[in-house]
């Protein structure tokens, strides 16, 4: 059986999040617990996304939500990277915006921009207060992302209307399916084609 790792970002995800609803829906999904949601540090979250995913049966999969795609992206150069055979990464933040967005201290450092080493979908928005469309771009490139963008739908959060996300459920298996197959061709990142791509699953 896969392990689907739910990874949170700021405050982690709080009840009616879609990332909860997937820890419920999902047997295989396992939460990347933080012992301090509000004043992240790079360092201690990171050793929980690696311990998890030594702890967790192959194949594993990452979900992430904004500042937890950053987290993911981290990584990138990093041994434990192996065992991630794909990741979705919804509404990655800026962490410039964040800073400024929050009170509190983001010890993050400099936005990971190397390649990752497993294949990535990138789900976004054309209002993301966290995240400019042509910072999603340059995200994308640099990861080595495919990308959706839904449109004008926020933070993909519960402020923006996300609760039980069925659609993220069938985002995740199109990407595992196309992880099986390295060499496929990408999504393109338009509206209009991600209104195909949800007709098509």
């Amino acid at each position: 059986m896969c392990t689907t790792l739910i990874v949170p970002g700021l405050n982690g995800s709080a009840e009616g999040h879609w990332q909860r609803h997937w820890l419920r829906d999902r047997p295989d999904a396992r939460l990347v617990d933080q012992d301090n949601w509000n004043c992240p540090v790079l360092t201690d979250w990171q050793a929980r996304l690696v311990a998890a995913l030594e702890a967790a049966d192959e194949p594993v999969f990452v979900v992430a939500h904004s500042l937890g795609c950053v987290l993911t992206a981290s990584l990138a150069g990093h041994p434990a990277a192996r065992k991630v055979n794909a990741a979705l990464l919804v509404a990655p933040a800026d962490l410039e915006k964040v800073e400024k967005l929050h009170p509190c201290v983001v010890s993050f450092g400099q936005t990971p921009l190397d390649s990752l080493p497993f294949p990535s979908l990138m789900i976004g928005s054309l209002n993301d207060p966290y995240m400019e469309v042509a910072d999603l771009q340059r995200h994308a490139e640099a990861w080595g992302s495919d990308l959706v963008n839904l449109g004008a739908v926020g933070h993909i959060n519960i402020a923006s209307g996300f609760g039980r996300w069925v659609e993220g459920y069938a985002f995740l298996e199109r990407l595992k399916q196309a992880s099986k197959f390295p060499d496929r061709p990408h999504w393109q990142d338009s509206p209009a084609n991600a209104a195909s791509l949800r007709l098509d699953l």
